[in-house]
């Protein structure tokens, strides 16, 4: 199963560094030198990490044969992706992988009906899940401990406590059938699928 783990930011230097938007909670384990990952557009790569360091807080890295500005700036919004174990799971037991969450049934504590997760939106405070409700609409429910109160993987529910007005119609709607969508790490982590 493939894992997106970063995107390519803007180039950093003259010697073919890039700034990455990581978007994994395991950093070390899939972008570390000699990781090799596949790219979206896939015309990108695959690329293979051949140097990584932390610079004023954003992680740089090079890869094996791009070595100037203009190589590092026709990478840039390139997503990097890792090819993962659909059996592998994040060693914290409160971390899940988007695979993980997608389809969950989401219910208040009572049982009451939500919907559906269909998405998955990473922002950089929180993570939101997108649920599909059973008319259609959609709402999203930040993904954080004080309104996800349980995730029951056996069960394939998400357990929500939300607080007033995040479910009431229209006060969270994003998108009715056949309307405009609306467009796109913080919480307990996962990886993007």
């Amino acid at each position: 199963m493939q894992l997106v783990v970063a995107r390519i930011g803007r180039a950093h230097g003259i010697k073919g560094e890039v700034t990455v938007e990581v978007r994994t909670d395991e950093p070390e384990q899939r972008l570390g030198p000699g990781a090799v990952l596949a790219t979206e557009p896939a015309s990108a790569g695959p690329l293979t990490i051949e140097t990584g360091r932390v610079h004023s807080g954003k992680l740089l890295l090079r890869f094996a044969g791009v070595s100037d500005r203009s190589g590092a700036e026709a990478l840039r919004n390139t997503l990097l992706i890792a090819e993962v174990d659909p059996e592998q799971l994040p060693e914290d037991p409160e971390e899940f992988y988007d695979h993980q969450l997608m389809d969950l049934d989401v219910v208040l504590a009572d049982g009451t009906e939500i919907g559906r997760i269909t998405e998955i939106t990473h922002l950089p405070s929180q993570d939101l899940f997108i649920v599909e409700r059973p008319d259609g609409s959609e709402v999203m429910i930040p993904f954080v401990e004080e309104i996800v109160t349980e995730i029951d993987l056996e069960e394939q529910k998400a357990v929500v406590n939300p607080p007033p007005g995040l479910l009431d119609d229209g006060a969270a709607e994003i998108a009715a059938p056949g309307a405009p969508e609306a467009s796109e790490t913080g919480s307990p982590g996962k990886d993007d699928v």
